[in-house]
């Protein structure tokens, strides 16, 4: 699998990143080993994971694979901090001292001294900007994380957290941004990567696939087996099951045919090769969906198939963006 730098760092990475939001849930530890393998047999290094997945199970079930499946340094082991869940509900809280204790517990249940990249899950106005991003200094300067990036963050916040912390030297310089980015959701188009872009930051999308609707599955109804049909990601899925998505799937499949892929595959070229991008983070509930995505490294998009989703897909721009 080909490698790219993670924005304007040193560090390389693979261009795609393995997701792990079901794992300990939905993907038990024998289906995370089968994919974690398939991963980096296929060449893959990035592998992306939260304290808030499945109340940190997902980090768990991760570090009993690590020095199993592979060597630690043949990773780049990234986590996120600042979203839990309490009672049931989800809780933001990105205070420095929720953070700092959020990453301790990462380090712990993943058994490791320090991660590669360690990301602020969202944004919150609870907190002061300046208190948030300190806890990420002292995550760098006192070798718990080796790289630090955001998540989640709208475009003004992203400048606005970037700005800040490249303003004064020592602080930690923002490597990257994890965001939802695909055919369906082309939101970021409009402010987040323009300013990632001006601001040196790479770009990790989530949910390249549209939740899993680019793939087609659910043309003809809602699989059984499907996220849509599982009561943690129906409302998930939900927001993509309307005439707009249908539409564009509809392309991405016509296209698929013409070309000899799968839908899966031209929707995840599609985005893997947008400009800023480093590398989607692609998640599956077992080894064999996972499997489906590692084919698409040989893959590259004719210009007038990327110029034509260009076209189905585009998002709704006018003033500022365009003048």
């Amino acid at each position: 699998m080909q490698q790219r730098h993670l924005g304007r760092t040193g560090l390389r990475v693979s261009r795609l990143a393995l997701g792990t939001m079901t794992w300990g849930r939905d993907t038990d530890e024998h289906e995370a080993r089968e994919q974690l393998t398939a991963f980096v047999d296929a060449g893959g290094t990035l592998v992306d994971t939260a304290a808030g997945y499945a109340d940190g199970d997902s980090e768990r079930v991760l570090g009993r694979l690590l020095g199993e499946v592979v060597p630690r340094e043949n990773l780049v082991l990234a986590t996120k901090g600042g979203v839990s869940r309490r009672g049931g509900h989800r809780v933001v809280d990105v205070s420095r001292r929720t953070l700092l204790a959020e990453l301790d517990g990462s380090l712990r249940r993943l058994g490791v001294d320090t991660v590669d990249l360690w990301q602020l899950h969202t944004w919150s106005p609870a907190v002061p900007l300046e208190e948030t991003l300190s806890a990420l200094d002292f995550a760098v300067s006192s070798g718990r994380a080796r790289y630090v990036g955001i998540s989640n963050y709208t475009g003004w916040q992203t400048a606005h957290a970037a700005t800040y912390q490249q303003a004064w030297p020592g602080r930690a310089t923002l490597a990257s941004t994890q965001v939802e980015y695909s055919l369906l959701q082309r939101g970021i188009e409009r402010e987040v990567l323009p300013a990632a872009e001006a601001l040196g930051l790479g770009v990790l999308p989530w949910s390249p696939l549209g939740r899993g609707v680019l793939t087609g599955k659910y043309r003809a109804g809602t699989p059984a087996d499907s996220r849509a049909a599982s009561p943690h990601f129906e409302r998930f899925v939900g927001v993509y099951l309307d005439k707009r998505s249908y539409r564009i799937v509809d392309a991405v499949c016509r296209a698929a045919e013409g070309l000899g892929l799968s839908p899966l595959e031209v929707a995840l070229a599609w985005v893997r090769d947008r400009p800023g991008v480093t590398a989607p983070v692609v998640g599956a509930r077992t080894a064999a969906q996972l499997r489906g995505s590692l084919t698409v490294d040989d893959i590259e998009l004719p210009p007038e198939i990327s110029a034509a989703l260009d076209d189905v897909s585009a998002p709704p721009l006018g003033y500022p963006e365009r003048r």
